[in-house]
């Protein structure tokens, strides 16, 4: 069966048809990107280091201009040199003496100290010639990091986009992947679409840009196979995002703090740390996807993180090589071997670009430490209280700073370090809770642990001291005093008034009817309110002038006063409360009239616990039965509704009738069993009786006069004694005479 109509290809193909050119990334991989995937291939990472970040301080703070040599100085070393003095052939490794003589005009600042007896840090002209009484500090170092740390958050998106790591106090980590996503969405509208047939493997568009403007950004030449003429993807695209974002950034701390810095762009951290100190000062390079291996080829490995120690050695050692270009031909079984398989498969990866570590967005730090290494050493416990003062001092402010005064952020323990000769002891304490964080508390606790060092050890000379805190924890927030719990003003008001709702008021004269109800004072359980009384006549009631008179008191004295009025009791329990004589104000107390003794008292039905009788039970109800009720009380009392058992022919109460069946069975199974029992030993006694005792047969009479063997005082029966001649097994008859 044909079909009518005529034959047409689908995709029908002519030498001017040209195929739409695909990108070799795929939705998924847009996708992974806006989510900051450490795997996404379009990953964008950038790293800004500060140039001669403790140089660039002071010359911020003296303000140095830009072109002069300056070095900074601690002792008689220098820790830090700027650019315009490197131009001299300066390092940190040479002395002040060299120096000046390789470069007169230098600047030589020297870095703050504490001075002994001070309780904050300045700079000191003549610092570097009291090592003995200075201690260095960095705390303006610090300050300078948070300011530009702070201004960096300012500039950048809020989190969750924001995604910052503090590496060191001069380095920082971004993580532009989020940010570079929402960008790109806004610059190509074809990216926000969902993916064809929504599957996410389809392959994205081709960018439309043929060429990209990079803005003298210090470009990596590409890979030997890649060529500038090949169009750009969408890695190209995001690394020129990326480059335009942190050159944004670089521009603000210039323009705000005074501050240049160098740069690194590249799909990973390790790349981008590399990239950073590619061209310093004041460059940022940008390592695009295809000029991996040409930049790695330029590197000795011991360059790159974690490669620069003992495992650096041990890979030169093993391959006799410390270039990342002749460590490529190795394969990787050979590394494996060598070094061992997880250590191997690590190197591998490392060396060929591959890095999947996360930006941390932990900015926080975790411990403080302050120390000072004695020469000469010290000799006495004074002079080492001085240097905890300050370390103290220099701790506190630091932990200021982090914001422990308000409770933000917490340290836990306190340790103190301290060395002398080749011996190193330490102590730690639990900072308390409960206290405020004050420099004083720190220093209490820090002097405990010297004396604890110092009572157990031989501490001296001691050639170095150290204090640190750690642990920190963020503060607790939401927390109430006892004041939030307690209830003020016209809520308690309205509390008050609702309590006294509840009470029902009793039955009053006339002439209180207008006055507000009285709450009633209600004894505490006594054993006494288990008992019956009898009525007394005597002190149930006040006058009308007894009344008025309380009025006028006090409430407290006055609810005191009041006679307390009868309540509601069960049945078994009804009680009339004694009456006290009430006296009036100003009249002499008179002495408690003696009572006469009261043997009108009976347990009722619920306090009667004798042996195997169930408060139910007949002889307890018999005593029931005695106590009689007055008429007065009686008329207050409904009687309750009463049956009488069949079995024992007494009269109960209806509520008690099952716990009294549950009597009489208890009694008739313990019948039972005694009837049981009494069946068992009749027949066993009727057994004993049929069965004859057998006896045992005497021995034959001997000695004289057929009287039996004498027997031993003591001797057990059967033995004979000296005179019976009987010889037993084992023994032997004497010769005597």
């Amino acid at each position: 069966m044909s079909s009518s109509q005529p034959y047409v290809a689908s995709s029908p193909f002519t030498p001017q048809t040209t195929r739409r050119r695909k990108s070799r990334f795929t939705f998924k991989h847009l996708s992974q990107l806006s989510a900051s995937s450490t795997s996404c291939p379009l990953r964008v990472i950038a790293l800004i280091d500060l140039d001669a970040f403790y140089a660039q301080c002071e010359m911020v703070r003296l303000g140095v201009p830009l072109d002069k040599p300056l070095a900074v100085q601690q002792w008689q070393g220098l820790i830090a040199i700027n650019y315009p003095a490197r131009e001299f052939g300066l390092s940190r490794h040479v002395t002040i003496t060299e120096a000046k003589a390789k470069c007169p005009e230098l600047i030589m600042q020297h870095v703050a100290t504490w001075k002994e007896g001070d309780t904050k840090w300045a700079y000191h002209d003549d610092a570097f010639a009291n090592i003995a009484t200075h201690k260095v500090s960095l705390d303006p170092y610090r300050l300078q990091s948070r300011r530009i740390l702070a201004l960096m958050k300012e500039i950048l998106p809020p989190v969750p986009i924001q995604k910052i790591e503090k590496a060191s106090i001069d380095e920082v980590f971004l993580d532009l992947s989020a940010q570079v996503h929402q960008i790109m969405l806004e610059r190509y509208p074809e990216l926000q679409g969902p993916p064809p047939y929504d599957d996410p493997t389809e392959r994205l568009p081709a960018p439309p840009t043929t060429a990209l403007d990079w803005d003298a950004d210090a470009l990596i030449d590409l890979d030997n196979h890649q060529t500038e003429e090949d169009a750009p993807d969408w890695d190209d695209i995001a690394m020129l995002i990326g480059s335009e974002i942190v050159r944004k950034v670089r521009t603000a701390v210039h323009d705000r703090l005074k501050y240049t810095c160098s740069a690194g762009i590249a799909c990973n951290k390790m790349l981008a740390k590399l990239g950073a100190g590619h061209k310093k000062p004041n460059n940022q390079t940008v390592i695009r996807n295809r000029a991996i291996q040409q930049f790695l080829s330029t590197f000795k490995f011991t360059k790159i993180r974690n490669l620069g120690g003992k495992l650096g050695d041990e890979v030169v050692e093993k391959f006799n090589t410390d270039t990342v270009q002749e460590l490529l031909s190795v394969p990787i079984e050979q590394l494996k071997k060598q070094i061992g398989d997880d250590t191997g498969t690590w190197l591998y990866q490392t060396i060929r670009g591959e890095d999947h570590s996360e930006v941390n967005p932990r900015t926080q730090i975790k411990s403080m430490l302050s120390a000072k290494s004695f020469r000469p050493s010290i000799n006495n416990f004074d002079v080492a209280v001085k240097w905890l003062r300050i370390f103290t001092a220099d701790i506190h402010s630091r932990c200021v700073e982090e914001g422990v005064c308000e409770n933000k952020r917490r340290p836990k323990t306190i340790n103190l370090h301290h060395r002398q000769g080749a011996q190193t002891r330490s102590r730690q304490i639990a900072i308390p809770i409960g206290r405020p964080f004050t420099e004083e508390m720190l220093f209490d606790l820090a002097k405990n642990l010297l004396a604890q060092v110092v009572a157990e050890y031989r501490a001296w000379p001691c050639a170095m001291l150290s204090l640190s805190v750690g642990g920190f924890e963020d503060g607790i927030t939401g927390n109430k005093g006892i004041g939030a719990f307690l209830v003020r003003g016209e809520d308690a008001k309205a509390l008050q008034a609702a309590a006294n709702s509840t009470f029902i008021p009793s039955e009053e004269p006339a002439t209180t009817a207008a006055r507000p109800a009285k709450r009633r004072k209600v004894e505490e359980p006594r054993i006494n309110n288990f008992f019956l009384r009898q009525e007394e006549s005597t002190g149930d009631a006040l006058s009308e002038a007894e009344l008025q008179d309380l009025d006028d008191l006090p409430s407290a004295q006055r609810e005191s006063q009041m006679p307390v009025k009868q309540h509601e009791q069960p049945f078994e329990a009804v009680q009339q409360p004694i009456a006290i004589p009430l006296q009036r104000p100003g009249s002499p107390i008179a002495p408690p009239k003696p009572k006469e003794p009261d043997n009108s008292f009976t347990f009722p039905s619920s306090c009667i616990s004798e042996p195997d009788l169930p408060p139910s039970s007949p002889a307890a109800f018999q005593q029931d039965e005695r106590a009689e009720l007055s008429p007065s009380r009686s008329a207050l009392v409904e009687q309750p509704s009463t049956f009488t058992c069949p079995r024992c022919n007494k009269t109960l109460l209806a509520d008690q009738q099952e716990e009294h069946d549950d009597w009489h069975f208890a009694q008739e199974l313990q019948a039972q069993d005694e009837a049981e029992r009494r069946q068992q030993t009749q027949q066993l006694q009727t057994r004993a009786a049929a069965t004859p005792v057998p006896q045992k047969p005497r021995p034959p009479a001997s000695g004289r006069g057929g009287k039996a063997a004498g027997r031993g005082r003591g001797r057990p029966p059967g033995t004979g004694g000296m005179s019976g001649g009987g010889i037993e097994k084992g023994q032997k008859k004497l010769a005597f005479g």
